[in-house]
């Protein structure tokens, strides 16, 4: 197989790519900040530290990171918990609520937030009502920005943190619960031990999104709390200041760097996993103290409401006229279509929207074709050479997108020979590109696991039967982690449909994405037009990331409830809840790991 025309031409091709996207334009930027004039010089360090915009925007993002990390841990830890840990009233109706993140993060929460709680909000117009001597810029600055990241950051923990809860084991926590354990100790020395592994990669996931926050801090910030990725933007801006751009950018990805070798030094040598040699699925836990289960009954239903505000004030205000919006005041003559008409009528209102769903679709379609091929060579063949290719592909994934932009930018504004001579900066292809590389990492590591999980007899029957390696992979191996590749594929197209972070650096001025026009809607100092646009578009991005959600995990949620209903019951019967968030998410526990 590693011999034949099909795997030699993919392996051309990858290396190209990760030395003409992945490891060059590195190379360049560092070119860039220690030889700038053909000798070696420390220049740009020194007038970094010497500007005290950067040297806040550092201090700003390393605190937020490090805010992050423990607000979002309680806030993901809690919500998992009270809807798959503890048996709380409405508990699926709460896990709909918290799941909201799902499809509603990104520059889309931002503006929904700032809809809400903003200087021209929603909640901030009742509010100067009742308090007409009120600050209308309350929610703005640091804490606004850790709030609205703390809320918008829990997705991560829906997805993993679910998933590894369903594999504590009952017979453990019902051993202990005979030995006279109480409900908290239990839950400290029983159950969190288990997730500490997930636990710690969320963490890592969370700090690096505090660490490279963009949206958040531009819209949120002000010029009290910006932070480094904004300001990145705006010395790459500036051809004086690039090279400052450059050493922010560098000082993200050492800093990323080094944050993933400590959390894996850290959670190295540990013991994770339950002890039970027959698992049983775990069964909700009651809370008998009256006073404790009220408290956490408030705190859910609080959180619930808080979650579910913005994008239902969305939704409803996206069908309301200019007016309304304005005044933040309903009648029943309010309603309206004709934002919808504008968007989906008017080429200039969808262009943004049609230009974000084919690059989510191209990058998506690429990236997973690709990984199909890519990751079952580099399960399959481990030596030296696969191995240093799959760290090369883990690039994006350990640098912040900010600086692989930047490094595109500066690399291709000038001909280069391995793409031909040409000039990419400017053009469609180098943010597909950007794109691609950046989705590469984690479709990898899931398809890679995937592959891992599929038992070797399987492949041995099909030669032993004498079918030949291609023919073994499409007919056997292909349709075993086709669900596993649907399910990152539509991870993959919700995640670039709302992107800004490098979109902003890459787009072209006359194709750019929707995030960019999220973003500037909602900075233009919230005109009921532009608002209206922003709610419409939010309200479409939502439609388009739950449809492509359920079309790979609904269908197959309701296909594993059917045959639950066929096949008789088990000695501990899973919850149809349980169940669901199962199959949900199934395909992504491996990312964690």
């Amino acid at each position: 197989m590693l011999r034949s025309p099909l795997v030699l031409v993919t392996g051309a091709v990858l290396l190209w790519f990760v030395f003409a996207f992945l490891v060059f334009p590195n190379l360049v930027m560092l070119r860039e900040i220690f030889f700038p004039d053909g000798s070696f010089s420390t220049r740009a360090f020194a007038k970094l530290w010497s500007s005290d915009r950067a040297r806040a925007s550092l201090r700003n993002s390393f605190l937020l990171a490090a805010v992050l990390s423990v607000t979002v841990n309680v806030v993901g830890v809690f919500i998992v918990l009270a809807t798959r840990y503890f048996a709380l009233r409405g508990a699926r109706l709460l896990w709909l609520g918290y799941a909201t993140t799902l499809v509603y993060g990104g520059v889309v929460a931002v503006s929904g937030y700032t809809f809400v709680y903003g200087e021209h909000g929603f909640a901030t117009r009742l509010l100067l009502d009742i308090f007409p001597g009120m600050d209308p810029a309350w929610f703005s600055g640091g804490p606004a920005v850790a709030v609205v990241m703390t809320l918008t950051g829990t997705s991560h923990h829906l997805l993993f943190l679910t998933s590894a809860l369903a594999r504590v084991d009952h017979q453990t926590v019902e051993a202990a619960q005979q030995l006279g354990a109480s409900s908290w100790r239990i839950l400290r020395q029983v159950v969190l031990p288990v997730l500490k592994p997930t636990l710690f990669a969320v963490t890592v996931l969370t700090f690096l999104g505090g660490l490279t926050a963009f949206a958040a801090p531009q819209v949120l910030g002000g010029r009290d709390f910006q932070t480094i990725t904004p300001m990145i933007l705006t010395f790459a801006g500036i051809p004086s200041s690039r090279d400052l751009a450059a050493t922010l950018a560098v000082v993200l990805g050492v800093a990323t760097l080094i944050l993933l070798t400590v959390l894996n030094r850290m959670q190295a040598g540990g013991t994770y996993f339950s002890v039970s040699k027959v698992p049983s699925a775990l069964r909700r836990q009651r809370i008998t103290n009256p006073v404790a289960n009220a408290v956490v009954h408030v705190l859910a239903y609080a959180l619930f409401a808080v979650y579910l505000i913005p994008p239902l004030l969305i939704v409803v205000f996206s069908f309301t006229n200019a007016s309304t919006i304005a005044s933040g005041r309903i009648t029943p003559g309010s309603f309206t279509l004709a934002n919808y008409r504008q968007v989906l009528t008017d080429a200039a209102s969808s262009w943004p929207f049609v230009v974000s769903i084919g690059y989510a679709a191209v990058t998506a379609s690429v990236v997973i074709v690709l990984m199909l091929f890519v990751a079952r060579v580099l399960q399959k063949y481990v030596n030296p050479v696969t191995v240093a290719v799959e760290y090369l592909l883990h690039i994006p994934w350990m640098l912040p997108s900010t600086l692989t932009a930047l490094g595109l930018v500066i690399t291709y504004s000038v001909p280069r020979a391995m793409v031909g001579d040409t000039v990419l900066t400017g053009t469609l292809a180098l943010l597909a590109i950007a794109y691609i590389a950046a989705k590469i990492p984690i479709t990898l590591r899931m398809l890679k696991a995937t592959y891992a999980g599929i038992p070797d007899n399987l492949e041995e029957a099909a030669t032993l039967l004498g079918a030949s390696g291609p023919h073994t992979f499409r007919r056997v191996l292909l349709p075993l982690v086709l669900p596993t590749a649907a399910a990152v594929s539509a991870l993959n197209f919700n995640s670039l449909l709302d992107d800004y972070d490098t979109s902003v650096f890459l787009a072209h001025p006359l194709y750019e994405p929707l995030g960019i026009a999220i973003q500037n809607a909602t900075r233009s100092e919230g005109t009921s037009d532009n608002t209206a646009l922003t709610l419409v578009y939010a309200v479409l991005l939502m439609a388009v990331s739950g449809l492509a959600m359920w079309f790979v995990y609904g269908r197959r949620a309701a296909s594993r409830r059917t045959a639950r209903r066929d096949r008789p019951s088990t000695a501990h019967p899973t919850s149809a809840a349980d169940a669901d968030a199962a199959s949900l998410t199934r395909p992504t526990p491996t990312a964690s790991h």
